[in-house]
């Protein structure tokens, strides 16, 4: 194998280059003869390629793929056209069981070193039922900047004209936007949508948003496709153009059959976020339903929801096991966003509390636990740390079992040392990012033991895991 140069200027790529193992975050690497670990994107174990190294350190080194020299007997062929490019689904070239036992591996190895407490043996990952057309919400981009190839570039002698594009952004790029001509993300009619969408707006030369000179009018569209048939979409353009937008969304209602929610948002600020802007429902409902096993869920243009219906029900399902109720308990859903964990828990407590720190997803889960006709479920907007005071406690009672379910970055030290102070019988910890999750089961390791643990996969053909464990308060703990 190849050894690393150690004079700056020379940026030769390595050749040859035999990848041994996964890493994680969707990384793999191979081990040079100088004893260095070099860490490579978009490879997969038993690759032999040649590698341009952009970073290096003493003991490791990053870089990216050149040329696949020898393919692993693992891959296989992608099925998306914009596979290697959107950036979207980095994992369509290995079979899912590889993804999948891939996955349960780096929560076992994050665990293990980042976590260094003492863990039971870990349960089999469950992976999604579906591994396409299994999101409910995609959002799409307009911009005048279309991202290109290398190869487009390297044939190209002339200067790239604006070349208006409708499509995700290329990975890394704010400005630079992929061009989709089929998504197998998300189930129809959302690719309908778009190619309906991109026709006229081209065909009617409708202005598309320049990031930089942060002028032109269309700017996003985002679908949501529910397990129940309904559709909501939602543009959003940079200013009022009635005569224009009118006409924009008679076309989509028009000619794309089966949208319930048709709405439009006018947002003039640099940046893309819409949860401070208000949606204007156009036709149609101001939401759609969505389905959880018997539970209904209202889904508005701005509602936090899981993005994957069918596997969250398996994942809510996952919690609820772990999490053993008698029907006697008082439950804390910590991070509970729209209170799905909670209300679907719901029917196994005494009571639920939520607590989030987003007002607007609070008012959805007070709307959808009335949908449902669950009364045992409160919901309250604040940060945790500030909401869970002895005054609170007094008056709804002390956790038997607490859910948290915090973004990647994890839980706040703050939130770790009330949790710490509470000692809730059980805690339930929901994470998407197994490395912060280990940063927080280390620091809970003083008062809780970890019984279960259990990796659920909610998004086939990325690297992304969802990992559920259960702890449980250590007897010499002691009682708040």
């Amino acid at each position: 194998m190849s050894k690393l140069s150690k004079r700056k200027k020379r940026k030769e790529p390595l050749q040859n280059i035999t990848i041994d193992a996964y890493a994680a975050e969707g990384k793999s690497v191979a081990h040079l003869e100088n004893g260095k670990v070099l860490f490579v994107e978009n490879v997969v174990p038993g690759d032999i390629v040649d590698v341009f190294v952009f970073k290096d350190k003493t003991s490791w080194a990053q870089g990216k793929m050149l040329k696949l020299v020898t393919p692993s007997p693992d891959r296989i062929s992608p099925f998306c056209p914009h596979f290697g490019v959107c950036g979207g689904c980095k994992w369509q070239m290995l079979p899912y069981g590889k993804q999948i036992a891939y996955k349960q591996q780096q929560v076992a190895d994050q665990l293990r070193r980042i976590g260094n407490v003492v863990l039971p043996e870990m349960e089999s990952i469950l992976g999604s039922e579906n591994e396409q057309f299994y999101r409910n919400k995609l959002e799409f981009t307009f911009s005048t900047k279309r991202y290109k190839t290398n190869e487009e570039i390297a044939e190209r002698t002339e200067k790239f004209e604006d070349d208006p594009v409708l499509g995700f952004h290329a990975p890394g790029l704010f400005d630079k936007v992929v061009e989709i001509q089929q998504c197998y993300l998300q189930p129809d009619p959302s690719n309908l949508l778009l190619q309906t969408i991109g026709q006229y707006t081209r065909a009617h030369n409708l202005s598309y948003y320049d990031f930089k000179k942060q002028a032109g009018w269309l700017r996003n569209v985002i679908i949501r496709v529910a397990t129940t048939g309904e559709v909501l979409v939602n543009l959003v353009i940079q200013h009022e153009k009635k005569e224009e937008r009118e006409a924009l969304l008679q076309q989509i209602w028009d000619t794309v059959p089966g949208i319930t929610s048709l709405n439009y948002t006018i947002n003039g600020k640099v940046n893309d976020t819409i949860y401070d802007q208000e949606v204007i429902c156009w036709k149609g409902s101001k939401y759609i339903e969505e389905h959880l096993g018997d539970l209904k869920f209202k889904i508005s243009p701005k509602s936090f929801f899981q993005t994957n219906t069918k596997q969250a029900r398996a994942l809510y399902s996952v919690v609820k096991d772990f999490a053993g109720f008698s029907g006697t308990e008082t439950l804390y859903d910590l991070y509970c966003g729209t209170g799905s964990i909670g209300i679907f828990c719901a029917d196994s407590v005494k009571q639920v509390i939520g607590i989030e720190t987003v007002a607007d997803a609070i008012a959805d889960a007070g709307e959808n636990a009335a949908l449902n006709s669950i009364d045992n479920c409160k919901f309250y907007a604040g940060d945790v740390a500030e909401i869970c005071t002895d005054a609170f406690f007094a008056t709804h009672g002390f956790p038997d079992v607490i859910i948290t379910d915090p973004p990647r970055v994890g839980m706040h030290p703050k939130l770790v040392a009330q949790l710490l102070r509470i000692k809730a019988n059980k805690i339930v910890y929901v994470s998407c990012n197994p490395a912060t999750q280990a940063r927080d089961l280390a620091l809970l390791n003083e008062y809780y033991v970890i019984r279960r643990i259990k990796p659920v996969d909610m998004f086939p053909h990325t690297h992304h895991i969802e990992n559920v464990v259960l702890l449980e308060l250590r007897p010499e703990a002691g009682e708040i």
